[in-house]
């Protein structure tokens, strides 16, 4: 899909110009959910998942058969500052592995029968270091904006997306820190298990970046190209163009999250097709779901990124929609309905 928009204005307008779901067909699904030879709300949060996945899919019946998996890899030249636990060269070499297929997220797509495609952004290229001022010029944000809009298989009917990026986590603390207040240390985490010491250079880092970057404050996008990655923007963009073609969206993890926030805070209700995969166990996760307004459908301790906790959740739409579309009606079942 060719991304309708070249400038961070036009898609600024393109965000604030997308439909909602389908009313008739969440309307439809409601009323099917009631007819199901189950006690009324006892699929709990399946039933919910359902509804809102057959409104997003303009179908009272929706079947879930060709989810979309896309992993984005970009480098960071705040990693320069020693805010990880790995140099930057393990983001290339992480793409090689995606692309063997022997990463995490390549066994959970492949179980859940997800296509998957991996983009690496200009990894040769990192971005600048935001603590000496903005991470990305206008055109750099917007060509990353544009490659996850253009990532998106039309086709889909799920969308999953992942990151790789060595650094990515400060990156995204600074991205949550300016987008929705608060001191950084209430953002920064451990990321890829930086130590004390660490975690302490890490905290300086945000701070440093968001006193270089005063514009950020308050205007989402603008913090995206201030602090953010390529492959973040690419996420936040691959988001978008979901939306565009009403193809719901499970996210991943904080990076993933604060990606998306980006879409959230520029045009409120931006998110309304996505929901939380899981709660990660890096620190700041539950507050920005919590800022966002997203129940996360699993905790399982992760911390890997790569879209892993976002393509388990894969399995939980999956056996919704095998519910609600797949079970007989009391009608049907020649079950009394009470």
């Amino acid at each position: 899909m060719t991304a309708p928009f070249s400038t961070l204005d036009q898609f600024r307008m393109t965000l604030a110009a997308q439909l909602g779901p389908d009313e008739a067909a969440t309307e439809a699904a409601r009323t099917r959910n009631g007819q199901l030879t189950k006690p009324p709300g006892a699929l709990g949060r399946l039933e919910d998942l359902a509804i809102w996945y057959a409104g997003w899919r303009g179908t009272g019946r929706p079947e879930l058969a060709h989810p979309q998996v896309i992993i984005f890899a970009g480098n960071h030249g705040v990693t320069a500052r020693g805010v990880s636990a790995f140099p930057a060269e393990v983001t290339a070499q992480m793409v090689m592995n995606f692309q063997h297929g022997g990463a995490a997220i390549n066994q959970l797509a492949r179980t859940f029968g997800a296509r998957m495609d991996v983009h690496a952004l200009d990894l040769d290229t990192p971005t600048a270091d935001f603590t000496q001022g903005p991470a990305m010029t206008e055109a750099e944000v917007v060509a990353a904006i544009a490659t996850g809009w253009e990532a998106v298989d039309a086709e889909a009917d799920l969308l999953v997306t992942g990151e790789m990026g060595i650094g990515n986590t400060t990156a995204a603390a600074a991205l949550a820190a300016a987008i929705f207040g608060g001191a950084p240390a209430d953002w920064t985490g451990r990321g890829t298990g930086v130590d004390d010491a660490g975690l302490e250079r890490k905290t300086t880092v945000v701070s440093e970046g968001l006193a270089a970057n005063p514009g950020a404050f308050g205007h989402p996008l603008e913090a995206l190209r201030c602090l953010g990655g390529r492959e973040i923007a690419a996420m936040a963009g691959a988001i978008a163009a979901a939306r565009a073609n009403r193809i719901p969206v499970i996210l991943d993890g904080f990076i993933c999250t604060a990606a998306a926030a980006v879409l959230e805070r520029e045009v409120p209700g931006a998110l309304d097709h996505a929901v939380a995969g899981h709660l990660s166990a890096e620190s700041a996760h539950a507050q920005l779901l919590a800022a966002l307004e997203k129940e996360p459908l699993l905790q399982l301790g992760l911390r890997l990124g790569e879209g892993s906790g976002a393509a388990l959740a894969i399995g939980v739409l999956q056996g919704a929609i095998a519910c609600h579309s797949g079970m007989a009606s009391f009608a049907e079942a020649g079950v009394a309905d009470g």
